[in-house]
């Protein structure tokens, strides 16, 4: 047997053994089982390898995360010592380890002003769980235990815990489950591309922040905990709002004494070129959600980062905190997620994403807004997003929304590029090493699939 056929062979055996046993995230499982699933076997900087030795580069940084890229030796160095020394302990029981103490420092350190007390979890999913229950118990500590209602956004993306998708405006996620859950309620989001019509961004902006405002009035101020929201909404298709959306809603937020929790979990830790969005966008959390780029995916780890306000109230409490989880500050991932941070301080990965990696990357992205399929580009920092649409003056999209991202999606696996397709949205979020002839690289291909596109389509 040549080695051409060993290795379709194995591939195959994956393949059946996964199909068999393996239920994926967001999946048709039978169309899966029909065709065979991609099977992955190594990855290095920002290029993955298939196990038919095909190699690809990543403009998703696996999912918004590998902020330093694959194969990073200091990485598996510092999880490998932490194995060896603690392999696992608890923090229950009055305990903790020094790795996880270490990484509470270091966020201190780097998380927007005022955040600087940290429960630690293993999903972004599990974080916004957990900010339920704090801001919850947060206000019965106040003496409001009528403020229990939480306000998202629509096209909101938080997690896929039942409340975590209850939170997120993503409503295909909700009918399986019977979700939402009572208590969560959605507002407008500023999707200007797809719902501003006539008006300015600036107009949009306005509009939709405020419709935060009209919620709380009929809700009642005093029903309503907090408003949750990404600085960028990532998974609802990039979503970057005008500049007089955040201080309108802060304004609002403050006025009616509602809680305002920021998912930091895609624009944390250097994506949009400062560590978090919320520098990005002038915005004073009462708390965060983190997780994805604080270990660059190479462990589960995420943190929910209290403010003053709401940490001094539950730390100054007689009761005790009842929540928790078996791997909650697991050493070998907190030590991996310290040496992740200390790789993007000492590499100053942060400053070249606000600065000469992120003009290049956009620089790029901007080129691709001449193409006749291409009705905006957008970004900021190393993200961004290219919508696909049949009339670039009036915004119109093609019918059967996400057929032609598909379609495009599909045509970059085959050339050699991850990037996404959201509906007809394609997005990009490579990792924060990228250099710029990678990156001239990945927007060649990106140029390439999208003429492709343009071919099925018949427009060429």
């Amino acid at each position: 047997m040549s080695q051409t056929a060993a290795i379709s062979n194995q591939t195959r055996r994956w393949q059946e053994m996964d199909a068999a046993h393996h239920l994926h995230p967001f999946t048709t499982h039978k169309e899966l089982a029909g065709k065979g699933a991609r099977v992955i076997t190594r990855a290095e900087g920002v290029y993955l390898y298939d196990s038919e030795g095909k190699r690809l580069i990543d403009g998703m940084a696996g999912l918004w995360c590998v902020q330093v890229g694959y194969g990073r030796e200091e990485l598996a160095e510092a999880g490998y010592k932490a194995l060896k020394e603690l392999s696992y302990y608890n923090n229950f029981f009055q305990t903790t380890n020094p790795y996880v103490a270490e990484l509470s420092q270091k966020l201190a350190d780097v998380c927007p002003k005022g955040i600087d007390r940290f429960f630690f979890a293993n999903s972004g999913s599990e974080g916004n769980d957990s900010a339920v229950k704090i801001i919850r118990y947060f206000w019965n500590l106040q003496g409001k235990p009528n403020k229990k209602i939480f306000i998202a956004r629509k096209k909101a993306y938080h997690g896929v815990t039942m409340v975590a998708a209850s939170l997120s405006g993503l409503t295909h996620m909700h009918p399986q489950a019977d979700l939402p859950l009572p208590g969560f309620v959605h507002v407008e989001c500023p999707d200007w591309f797809a719902e501003g019509g006539e008006r300015t961004p600036e107009e949009h902006g306005l509009i939709t922040a405020r419709s935060l405002e009209e919620k709380i009035l009929e809700l009642g101020a005093e029903n309503v905990a907090a408003f949750v929201a990404e600085p960028i909404q990532g998974a609802g298709g990039l979503i970057i709002p005008p500049a007089n959306y955040w201080p309108e809603i802060q304004r609002i937020c403050r006025k009616y004494d509602v809680l305002l929790h920021v998912d930091e979990v895609i624009c944390g830790f250097g994506r949009t070129g400062q560590w978090f969005g919320s520098d990005t966008f002038g915005i004073e959390p009462d708390m965060i959600n983190m997780a994805k780029g604080l270990s660059s995916g190479y462990q589960p780890i995420a943190a929910v980062g209290l403010g003053k306000r709401v940490g001094d109230t539950v730390f100054n409490s007689d009761d005790e905190w009842s929540h928790g989880f078996t791997y909650s500050g697991h050493p070998v991932a907190a030590a991996v997620a310290l040496a992740n941070l200390e790789i993007i301080q000492k590499e100053k990965l942060v400053e070249k994403a606000g600065g000469t990696t992120g003009a290049h990357f956009q620089k790029k992205l901007a080129e691709l807004a001449d193409h006749p399929l291409v009705g905006q580009t957008r970004g900021v920092g190393l993200l961004g997003a290219i919508e696909l649409v049949k009339n670039k003056k009036t915004r119109e999209k093609y019918p059967d929304l996400g057929t032609v991202g598909a379609q495009c999606r599909n045509h970059c696996f085959a050339e050699g590029l991850i990037m996404r397709a959201i509906g007809d949205t394609m997005v990009l979020s490579p990792p924060l090493t990228i250099t710029e002839s990678e990156m001239d690289e990945l927007f060649a291909l990106a140029r390439r699939c999208i003429d492709l596109t343009a071919r099925d389509l018949g427009l060429v």
